[in-house]
């Protein structure tokens, strides 16, 4: 007897999954100067050789940072906090203006199709935030639907989807925007210390867009199919952005030990997010996921049983930016959409990785 295959199509309806929203189009932007890391250990006079081995064994060849300025002897000395906020408010605004346009270019819209914008930073705080600031810089409509997501890391990306997809399909025909803009600049801190070096060889800075409309089959993009979360509550403190009183600043502090907890609870949120669809890990065709670091994608792969080629874009973005915080992922799709190689009914997964620890996904198909 010859077996009866589904057409693609049908595979969604036979996996009880219902559309929530589609991808429009994708736009991301840079800050305006890149260094690699042999230059940067130069320019910020690193010589401990503990130090220079985290930044030359990184598997990134060039981020783009906003440095500080140099001083008369030619150092760069760390900035106040002040300062920094300043920083933020300027390269997160500039950057985050360039990739919502690419955006809405990519979607084939104007800024006169924009209903809502929601923006997510973790690099500074703001009040008004992003979004305001955006919709003033760029002279969109003031009664356009607005929201902010602040301070939840590098995650959040995929936290401000699941909200946005939810205000898309109370609002069908509609365009909505999440926009990263993370001016990693802005959180850095120049003491010489081991948690501050593994912090500062890994960070850039990058905005990332992404237009999502639903009930309108019009669009190419993949469709949004479901979301998963978890947040591994025995390792809270494992990732943070805290205030250093020693310096009198905000600083960051990465454990040592986050890529392999994250690595050992990928698999559980993985099975939930697949749960009662009907879809099994082999049936994924596309993977995007955080460019989180070198030894947290090693994990991430080791744990799901991906390939290299399945994180091609993920490895390619830390490479060629670093860890752009919420909006790596963006990068990392953006890439895998101008590669062309999704085909209608295709399956995807969208991961990213932050504070709390957190791990989020969401399920999507061509």
């Amino acid at each position: 007897m010859t077996a009866i295959v589904a057409p693609a199509e049908e595979l969604s309806v036979l996996a009880g999954l219902t559309e929530i929203t589609r991808f429009a189009g994708v736009g991301t932007a840079v800050s305006d100067t890149s260094y690699s890391q042999s230059e940067l250990l130069d320019i910020l006079d690193i010589e401990d050789p503990r130090i220079r081995s985290v930044f030359l064994n990184s598997a990134i060849d060039r981020r783009f940072l906003t440095l500080p300025p140099e001083g008369p002897d030619g150092g760069r000395a760390a900035e106040p906090q002040g300062d920094l906020l300043d920083k933020h408010k300027k390269t997160a605004v500039d950057m985050g203006c360039r990739a919502l346009e690419a955006c809405l270019k990519s979607a084939g819209a104007t800024l006169s199709d924009l209903r809502h914008l929601c923006c997510v930073t973790s690099t500074g705080f703001l009040t008004p935030g992003l979004s305001a600031l955006i919709i003033r810089e760029l002279g969109i409509d003031p009664h356009c639907s607005r929201s902010d997501i602040v301070g939840m890391g590098c995650n959040a990306g995929l936290n401000a989807l699941n909200m946005v997809s939810g205000w898309s399909a109370a609002h069908p025909g509609e365009l909505g925007v999440v926009l990263c803009s993370e001016a990693c600049s802005a959180a850095y801190a120049l003491d010489g210390t081991m948690r501050t070096a593994v912090v500062n060889s890994l960070f850039g800075d990058g905005s990332a867009a992404l237009a999502v409309v639903s009930g309108d089959g019009r669009v190419p993009g993949p469709r949004v199919l479901k979301f998963a979360s978890y947040i591994i509550t025995d390792a809270i403190e494992a990732m943070r952005y805290d205030w250093d009183r020693d310096q009198d600043r905000f600083s960051f502090f990465l454990d040592p030990q986050i890529p392999y907890v994250v690595g050992a609870h990928a698999e559980i949120i993985l099975d939930r997010l697949l749960s009662g669809t009907g879809l099994r890990r082999g049936d994924i065709g596309h993977w995007v996921v955080h460019s989180g670091g070198k030894k947290v994608v090693d994990a991430v792969v080791v744990n799901l049983g991906l390939s290299r080629h399945d994180v091609r874009h993920t490895t390619g973005v830390l490479r060629d930016y670093g860890n752009l915080s919420s909006g790596s992922f963006l990068f990392s799709y953006e890439r895998l959409a101008e590669e062309g190689v999704a085909r209608p009914g295709d399956y995807g997964v969208l991961m990213t990785m932050g504070p709390g620890s957190s791990i989020e996904m969401a399920l999507i198909q061509w």
